[in-house]
């Protein structure tokens, strides 16, 4: 029989008295959280709250994610492989999500962007120091970087102690060669403040474990798994670029770069070169 009030009732045992209980709006401190939309354009135009909440939850993404590579990186220099690998299974899904949001931002469309976008004035995406704090824990390094946030102590301090850090493909090499891999030595002990460039001494390495995955099935589920992430990364990277691209066409960014050119440099940067140069060289 069909309830005539389309109403569910509330179960009796269900929690209504929060005077002394914890609450989940109290939980997630959401009075702060959604709290922290505050357009500047004047007046105030509509498609403003999409742009401030786009990025914000960009932002909250990139903390998750920086949070499970730095995890993953300890579970490496520990030996601890699956759980290293189950943190980048996290990661890879969390780029799914930060890749298809780029859907919801290109239904803002460039008639209504300009509307407020100079209100923006010179902030920017370039500057944030989440997304390239996991460029640094990746192994993009540089740097110059550290200068954008000179006027930001926390966040100057976090991007100081990376660029010091072994980057996650670091420790995986570092790992490989404890389990007896022929890691060239160079690659041990080089200059982690810098990108790692292209060795090709290292291809080999990789060719053993791939030509023979039965016998290296740790160590070649790894290298897919990293293969996966750098690819996962691209994509969000090329979403970026289509996104502005289809708002702002080819002006300038508000932080002063030259925009779509500027991220279109950034496609050919990889964390993992040897892991795609390997592909070249596998016979069997």
């Amino acid at each position: 029989m069909v309830d005539a009030t389309n109403t569910r009732p509330i179960e009796d045992e269900v929690v209504r008295d929060f005077r002394t209980a914890m609450s989940y709006g109290q939980y997630l401190n959401l009075e702060q959280l959604l709290g922290a939309q505050q357009p500047v354009s004047e007046p105030e135009h509509h498609d403003e709250l999409l742009f401030i909440i786009q990025h914000q939850a960009a932002e909250l993404w990139l903390k998750l994610v920086l949070h499970e590579l730095r995890t993953a990186c300890e579970h490496l220099a520990g030996d601890r492989l699956q759980p290293a690998l189950k943190g980048l299974a996290r990661v890879k899904h969390i780029q799914h999500t930060l890749t298809e949001q780029w859907s919801v931002l290109a239904t803002l469309t460039p008639t209504e962007f300009v509307q407020f976008r100079g209100f923006l004035g010179r902030s920017s995406g370039f500057q944030s120091y989440q997304y390239r704090a996991v460029e640094f824990v990746l192994g993009n390094k540089n740097a110059e970087m550290l200068e954008v946030f000179r006027h930001d102590e926390r966040a100057h301090a976090l991007l100081s102690g990376l660029l010091g850090r072994p980057s996650i493909y670091d420790e995986f090499l570092r790992h490989l060669s404890r389990c007896g891999y022929p890691v060239p030595a160079p690659l041990l002990t080089r200059d982690v403040s810098r990108a790692h460039t292209y060795a090709p001494e290292l291809v080999p390495v990789f060719r053993q474990i791939y030509e023979s995955a039965e016998e290296n099935w740790a160590a070649y589920e790894a290298c897919e798994e990293l293969v996966d992430l750098e690819e996962n990364f691209q994509f969000w990277r090329f979403r970026h670029l289509k996104t502005v691209e289809r708002t702002i066409g080819f002006k300038r960014g508000t932080g002063g770069s030259s925009g779509v050119p500027f991220l279109r440099d950034a496609l050919d940067l990889t964390f993992f070169p040897e892991l795609y140069a390997v592909r070249t060289e596998i016979t069997r």
